[in-house]
């Protein structure tokens, strides 16, 4: 009774940590808190809207898949509800129900609804049904020993926990239950879904310790889940338990889950970039509660190691897809960067977080560049199609998907959006932090005074705000207003991006309608006086369009810049220019760069005009230059909402670093066809050659997951042509991808209506990391084939194929 008296005591404080989690009970943890996004209520037109939307439309079509893909069948079978086998493809699908009924429960405190705080209730009965009477909860494994273990998945072993570090997800599943839990239980004060998750840890306590089970998770999210377990309960174990987890990791595991040293002497960001982030929160947790230097050190030298050189300028993280995560300092390329959605909203838990540890604004610099930019593209404005990857650049081979099978990004968007305004205030003692500046209302308690904040701003388009200041008595305490450093010439903290030039306009502060000079500290304008009612601090941060260069050692942007206004990063996107073809830009660099706000287009956004040519290769090989033509830009987080098509950033003010348009070769003038059609068929003749067969920042067309079969491209000529050699370039993938360079290929021409084999002057060669060539007597043909042999046991694919 005790226990539970100071739980209602808890949740009727109301006092929430990182999307609803109770301040801790004990004498440790940050030393800023966050205000709860529950004391915040949004009134602007930009995220306000997005955040209902979150509520009406995706966090219900969220459940939509999970009830049609299998997801909630699993736990009514696992639960004895129903029958038959896991419905679903991997093992970690509970965790998508797990992380929508936390976004649902933040949406519950915005926008109370009775039918889907019914909802909730019934599928958390499920739940409780389908956990076993220990506390363990694994549907797959569940479902499967009621059929003697058949259909066990693969990442699972025959015993509990075996293989967590691995991949069975057993743990990460947890981790998700146990935030949901708390959030649940702090929207409604109902225990249902509190008590299967403690069961569930205490389950996980009895059988993980130095002398048990020693496991470590193999994607990390149980430490942040154990940690908020512990903050509303008190009991010690679950924090424990937490570090157990961080602790036991390394050495000498993988990289690829960051287990290749103990946590504390790590140093670069590796890896898989959703587990790292999550890891590096966990981290924060323990370093804030514990005190604790050798996290707090870890995580900040990890943090400038990802800031410093392994950033891209929208705020994504983890360059490459092979490991969904990070590559080398400086390795950023633009059309293959991965930038997850997950990995944009994990890095946005561990920038808060070392905020309330330093209290620096580089941090929410990071943030906020990542919200508005990399974060936001991962969901459209309809709020019903999302990004897995969020590429910087694209020919149309992008395009949202409604729902994934590993479908990890859309839960999260549905669990963090609602949180978002979580992020805008925080408190120290008798310090109020204004970190982000969106209109709204917050009540918010700064020392021992009761202060209504009213926050008046038309954000990102617009750089004036006005924050009127309510105590409830009158009384002394500092308003630290964040300075972003975009206002004062600073690009991202560190340098890897910077601008062009010096904006010499200077931000202003009035107070009371009068100019006033404050210090600055970390970053922060610092306002300390006697407030009282009808106090107003007026701010005005000048919003130029700045040109943005990047640090010379990222190949890929060298001779180019980047436009950025405020916090936006904007881009290029094909229904606004003329053919719809962007890739081949080179800007004006002297040319004026004009914003707009046009209200008709994709919800009410600013534009930026500007001009520059077009580049086309000759067949000479030269490069022309166009005549000059006007070219507009969007906010890069809104590309893609009117249908695939070319998008760029990074802009070229050279023709050497430029991308231009192919030469009118044969096989450029040609129709292409294949035995299958996909958008990236554009490739094979795009005229664009790889640095190697696994060249994943140049396009190639692929017939993964096909194998063991012959496959085909064709090219139908717009007028009969005379052909007399060819060449090739195989995308493999290996070790690791699906796709090898094929067993044989041969190349057939159309002769009438009959496919003819040509007579090869020399042997069909397969290699890779190079061009193959065939010569072959010359032939008058209307379309020419080439044929591929895939391996028995893989795929294959094609950068570049050329006719002449």
């Amino acid at each position: 009774m005790q226990k539970l008296n100071s739980l209602l005591i808890l949740i009727t404080a109301g006092i929430l940590l990182f999307s609803g989690c109770s301040r801790s009970i004990s004498s440790g943890d940050y030393p800023i808190q966050p205000v709860p996004f529950t004391s915040v209520k949004l009134t602007d037109n930009f995220w306000a809207p997005h955040i209902k939307k979150n509520a009406d439309i995706t966090i219900p079509i969220a459940f939509s898949y999970c009830e049609s893909t299998g997801r909630i069948k699993n736990f009514e079978i696992a639960g004895g509800l129903d029958t038959g086998r896991f419905r679903t493809i991997y093992p970690f699908d509970d965790s998508d129900v797990f992380k929508i009924i936390e976004g649902a429960s933040y949406s519950l405190q915005t926008f109370p609804d009775i039918e889907l705080d019914t909802y909730l209730d019934t599928l958390i009965y499920k739940i409780g049904l389908a956990q076993e009477d220990d506390g363990y909860l694994y549907t797959n494994r569940t479902i499967a020993e009621m059929h003697g273990g058949a259909g066990l998945h693969e990442w699972a072993s025959k015993n509990r926990w075996e293989l967590d570090s691995i991949l069975s997800h057993e743990l990460y599943n947890l981790g998700h239950l146990y935030e949901a839990a708390v959030a649940h239980f702090q929207a409604t004060g109902k225990r249902t879904l509190l008590d299967i998750a403690l069961k569930s840890a205490d389950l996980v306590n009895k059988d993980f310790g130095w002398d048990r089970v020693k496991v470590y998770p193999g994607h990390q999210v149980i430490e942040m889940g154990l940690v908020k377990l512990y903050r509303i309960t008190g009991e010690k174990k679950y924090l424990d338990l937490a570090r157990f987890f961080l602790d036991v990791r390394g050495p000498k595991g993988d990289a690829y889950n960051q287990a290749h040293k103990k946590v504390v002497d790590q140093t670069e960001a590796v890896g898989h970039s959703v587990r790292a982030t999550y890891m590096y929160s966990g981290m924060a947790d323990i370093a804030a509660i514990e005190k604790d230097k050798a996290y707090l050190n870890a995580i900040t030298r990890i943090w400038e190691d990802i800031v410093y050189g392994k950033i891209y300028i929208t705020g994504g993280i983890g360059a490459t897809g092979g490991n969904e995560g990070f590559a080398d300092p400086f390795v950023l390329p633009n059309m293959s960067a991965y930038c997850e959605t997950c990995a944009s909203i994990g890095d946005i838990f561990t920038n808060h977080r070392l905020f309330l540890l330093h209290g620096e604004t580089k941090y929410i610099d990071i943030l906020e560049k990542t919200l508005y930019n990399s974060m936001l593209s991962g969901v459209s404005l309809s709020a019903d199609r999302f990004f897995y990857p969020n590429p910087l650049e694209s020919n149309g081979q992008h395009e949202r998907s409604a729902w994934f099978g590993c479908a990890c990004c859309p839960s999260n968007i549905a669990r963090f959006v609602p949180a978002i305004p979580g992020y805008v205030y925080a408190v120290a003692d008798d310090e109020l932090y204004v970190n982000l500046f969106i209109s709204n209302n917050a009540e918010i308690n700064v020392g021992k005074n009761k202060v209504t904040i009213s926050q008046k701003a038309n954000f990102p388009w617009d750089g004036k705000v006005e924050i009127l200041v309510d105590p409830e008595t009158s009384g002394k305490f500092s308003m630290k207003i964040r300075i972003p450093g975009w206002a004062v010439n600073e690009a991202i903290p560190g340098g890897l991006y910077r601008f062009d030039d010096q904006n010499s306009e200077a931000y202003k502060i009035m107070l009371n309608g009068e100019s006033i000079k404050t210090e600055i500290e970390n970053g922060y304008a610092e306002i300390e006086r006697q407030w009282k009612k009808g106090d107003k601090i007026e701010l005005d941060f000048p919003m130029p369009v700045r040109k943005v260069v990047a640090d010379e050692r990222i190949k890929e942007d060298i001779g180019k810049i980047a436009i950025q206004r405020g916090p936006l990063i904007y881009c290029a996107e094909w229904p606004d220019n003329n053919t719809g073809n962007v890739l081949n830009f080179v800007l004006n660099r002297e040319a004026p760069l004009m914003a707009e706000f046009v209200p008709s287009l994709l919800g009410g956004t600013q534009i930026i005009k500007t001009s520059g040519f077009q580049t086309q290769k000759t067949l000479d090989g030269k490069i022309d230059l166009l005549p000059e033509e006007p070219i507009m830009l969007i906010p890069y987080a809104l590309w893609n909402n009117r249908g695939p098509g070319q998008m760029m950033i990074w802009f070229p003010v050279t023709t050497e670093s430029s991308h231009p348009l192919p030469a009118p070769t044969i096989a450029y003038r040609s129709k292409v066809r294949a035995n299958k059609m996909t958008r990236a068929l554009y490739a094979v003749n795009d005229q664009v050659e790889p640095q190697n067969s696994n060249d994943h920042s140049v396009t190639y067309y692929h017939w993964w997951p096909d194998k063991d079969q012959w496959v085909w491209i064709e090219y139908d000529f717009d007028k009969p042509e005379t052909i007399s050699k060819t060449k090739v370039y195989w995308f493999d993938d290996g070790p690791d991808g699906g796709c090898r360079i094929p067993d044989e290929w041969e190349i057939l021409y159309l002769s009438g209506n009959v496919w003819k084999p040509v007579n090869a002057k020399m042997a069909y060669k397969v290699t890779k990391d190079a061009w193959d060539s065939v010569a072959f007597e010359s032939v008058k043909a209307t379309a020419v084939k080439i044929k591929v042999k895939l391996n028995k046991d893989f795929s294959s694919g094609i950068y570049e194929w050329i006719v002449e």
